[in-house]
This record gives structure tokens, C-alpha cells and sequence, in this order.
């Protein structure tokens, strides 16, 4: 029978589609990218925002229509947070929240023996305390490796803690088994991942956090390349900044998420830290480890963010050293604190404030790209559309480069950079 999946959000989903994938197909069932002919149609959802969750519903409807007999199974975030309002859309036969992933291809056996059964399968996030190990078997030119799971932050405009639970790290010993299989099918490049990476540890209380899991991974895989994924600010320790300058394989590229440039706003956000804070160690970063990227996430329309708090974030934004900015307006979450705040922003404010950022995030993009024309880097090949492919500097910046027979994917290419391309350069092989 035939499995096709979709799937929504973040990289931690789709390890966690990779890993169900990986399930079904040790128990026989093909994987197919056709939902329409699916026997089994798996939906990974997100909730981060209303938008995510609006996307996640009309997938649900538009998976149940593809096939009247297809049995429709729906996991994730936004499972995990409206399993009643899923469980009224006609044709879902499963919902699974964010545990209980590893026990999929049973329930829909289940289901498969009986059609008229229908199936709710999910665990209040409180009550869940260790890591799910799932079995996983990357589908990608860079691996996917996740380490942790939940949140212990509790932003005041965030749902993820409550849909995804506390801090639960994986044991060293189970990351290095995965490396062990990275290494065996000749990844080079890892990307670690989860919901709160810099959190990592905490959980065990023995004193473990996110550079042992760093060591873990380069002893174990000895990648080419090692990634690392969102972490936070206050997380970024002196000897993880140390770790980076000292060992060429990991990446000179991190995503430290800023969510705003106000004072005023950060505090009512939650966030731990101030502007001051943030710049002290993006100069640092900047400072000691070469070419490095820096990314970040903005939240605009914040409950009471005045044009003066917009104006400071604008002013903060454009003077850090940003290559990326990945610009969000507030999307009110219902059971967070912000939810409940008074003078909500208005939609088309948002709007305004959004595409204002956005404008910097372009001119930010274009001038850390600009900085590679005529230099000479290296990519590893992912993936070839129309006569060029595409991979990723060390530092993330998406280069194309036209197609020919001595590319081959997943391996490492040298190219010359000539010219703004696209959201990325493009560029030619060496003579």
C-alpha cells in the first residue's frame, strides 16, 4: 500500500515526517510523493502561528478529498492543540499529537481492519517527560539531526511549550548511534536541530548540555560540515563560540533569534535579554569567527508596540549584522500570556511594519551575498531543476550554478561566484 505524506513548519517536522516514513517502510508499505493516489495520506501539521494553523486545516480538507477511500492520518503541533476541532473535519480517521508518533503504522492497521473505527491518540504535553525515539533514515543531501525536543521558555506570545511540552534531550548514546549510521551512508553535511537546541541537557541535570552534543556528533560522524540550528542568545556560551572558531567543521553560520529591537517590548515578550545584550555578542561573533552569517527571526505588531518601539527596532535591525531576517507579524495565540493583552495592533499596521522589515531583510540579504561575487567557494550539490543546481556556502548562502555531468548530488562542488541570483548568487565551475 501506498504512504504519501505532507508536511508543514519547521525542520524538527520534517525529521519527525522522515522517521514516520522510515517506520512504514520497514513495514512494507511504499512511500509515494502522490497524495492522490495514496492508500495512507500522513499530514504533519504546525500551529506556530494562526496562519500555520489555517494552512495545516486546508491541507487536512484537501488530503481527505483526494481519495474518498484513503485513510487520512493527522499529527503534529496543530494535532496536538485542536484534536477537537480536527476530529470534526469529515474524512480524518487518525490524530496523533506530538508523542506516540512511533505507534503509526500500528493504529492504522488498526484502522485499515476496520473502516468505521476512528482514532484520537493524544497525551497531555505535561505528562510527558522523556525523548521519542523514532527511527530515522534521511531523504535529503544534508541530514537532519534532531537532539531535543520541547520548550522551557514560555515567550508571552508563543504556543509551542504548550503543544510540544517541556525540555527533553536525547541521550548521547542514542545521537551517537545515529551518527554512526550519518557516517555509514556518507552524509557531509549534519544539521542539528530541535525545538530549544540550547536548552540540550538540562533535562539530565548532571551538568551535559549542547557542547557535548556538538562533540558527540563530530567524534561519532566526523561530518564535513556540522550544522547548528536555532539557538538562542543567551544560550550562545563561550566555549559553544570557542568550539565554532576552533573547529573548521562546524559552520560559521548561526540563527539567534531576536524577535525585537525594543527594550519595551522584548520585556513584555519575555525574552531574556536586552538590545545591549544582542549587539554585544553579534560583534563578538563577527569579531572572532571569519565570514560568519548571522540569521534572526522578528516579531512585528506586538501587543502595545507603539511606532516608537517600531522605530527602535528598525534603527536595531539595521545595525547588526544580519544576513537574514525572517520577518513574522504577532499572530494572537489563544492560552498565551500576549493573547490576553490590551491594545492589540492592527492588521494592516502589521502589514505596514512587516513589509518595512521585510525591505531590510532584502537589502541585508543582498549585501552579505554581494560580499562572494568573484570569490571562489564550496558547495554541496542538493538539488537540480531546469538546467542548475543549488547548494549551500558554509555560511547559507544558496548558489546556483548551471548543471553538468560532473555534478553529482550530495557531493561536494568548487565554484566562482559572478552575480546576484535569484535568493542566492550564481555562479560557474572552475576551469
Amino acid at each position: 500500500m501506498k504512504v504519501a505524506f505532507y508536511t508543514l513548519g519547521c525542520k524538527v517536522n520534517q525529521y519527525e515526517t522522515e522517521a514516520m516514513q522510515k517506520l512504514f517502510d520497514a513495514a512494507g508499505y511504499e512511500i509515494s510523493s502522490e497524495i492522490e493516489t495514496a492508500d495512507i495520506i500522513v499530514v504533519n501539521t504546525c500551529t506556530v502561528t494562526s496562519l500555520s494553523s489555517q494552512k495545516s486545516r486546508q491541507i487536512i480538507r484537501r488530503a481527505a478529498r483526494a481519495n474518498e477511500n484513503v485513510v487520512l492520518v493527522v499529527v503534529g503541533c496543530y494535532a496536538q492543540n485542536q484534536p477537537e476541532e480536527i476530529s470534526k473535519i469529515e474524512g480524518v480517521d487518525i490524530i496523533i499529537g506530538t508523542a506516540e508518533r512511533t505507534k503509526i503504522v500500528e493504529l492504522v492497521a488498526q484502522v485499515l481492519k476496520n473502516r468505521n473505527e476512528k482514532i484520537l491518540t493524544v497525551s497531555k504535553v505535561e505528562n510527558i517527560s522523556e525523548f521519542e525515539e523514532l527511527p530515522h533514515a534521511p531523504h535529503r543531501t544534508r541530514a537532519f539531526l534532531k537532539i531535543e525536543d520541547g520548550c522551557n521558555n514560555f515567550c508571552s506570545y508563543c504556543i509551542i511549550p504548550f503543544v510540544r511540552g517541556r525540555v527533553r534531550s536525547r541521550s548521547l548514546e542514542s545521537i551517537r548511534a545515529e551518527c554512526l549510521q550519518l557516517k555509514n551512508s556518507g552524509y557531509k553535511e549534519i544539521v542539528l536541530t530541535g525545538i530549544h537546541i540550547g536548552a540540550y541537557g538540562k533535562d539530565f541535570h548532571d551538568g551535559t548540555n549542547l557542547v557535548d552534543a556538538v562533540k558527540t556528533v563530530l567524534e561519532t560522524a566526523n561530518p564535513a560540515r556540522l550544522r547548528l540550528g536555532s539557538i538562542e542568545s543567551t544560550e550562545m556560551t563561550d566555549e559553544l563560540i570557542n568550539l565554532m572558531k576552533n573547529d573548521s567543521r562546524i559552520c560559521n553560520h548561526v540563527h539567534l533569534p531576536l524577535q525585537s529591537g525594543s527594550d519595551e517590548i522584548l520585556k513584555l515578550m519575555h525574552r531574556p535579554y536586552t538590545t545591549k545584550n544582542f549587539s554585544e555578542l553579534t560583534a563578538r561573533l563577527v569579531a572572532e569567527i571569519p565570514n560568519i552569517s548571522i540569521g534572526t527571526d522578528l516579531i512585528v505588531g506586538f501587543p502595545k508596540e507603539t511606532e516608537e518601539n517600531f522605530s527602535e527596532t528598525v534603527e536595531f535591525i539595521k545595525s547588526q549584522p544580519f544576513s537574514k531576517i525572517h520577518v513574522f507579524p504577532f499572530s494572537l495565540r489563544e492560552g498565551t500570556v500576549a493573547a490576553g493583552m490590551k491594545n492589540q495592533v492592527e492588521a494592516q499596521t502589521k502589514k505596514i511594519r512587516t513589509n518595512r522589515a521585510l525591505e531590510i531583510s532584502a537589502e541585508k540579504e543582498k549585501s552579505f551575498a554581494e560580499k562572494l561575487i568573484g570569490q571562489t567557494v564550496e558547495i554541496i550539490a542538493e538539488t537540480e531543476e531546469n538546467g542548475l543546481i543549488d547548494g549551500l556556502t558554509k555560511n547559507y548562502v544558496r548558489v546556483y550554478v548551471p548543471a553538468n555531468e560532473n555534478i553529482k548530488l550530495g557531493e561536494f562542488v568548487t565554484v566562482k561566484v559572478e552575480k546576484i541570483f535569484r535568493n542566492g548568487v550564481l555562479a560557474n565551475t572552475r576551469d
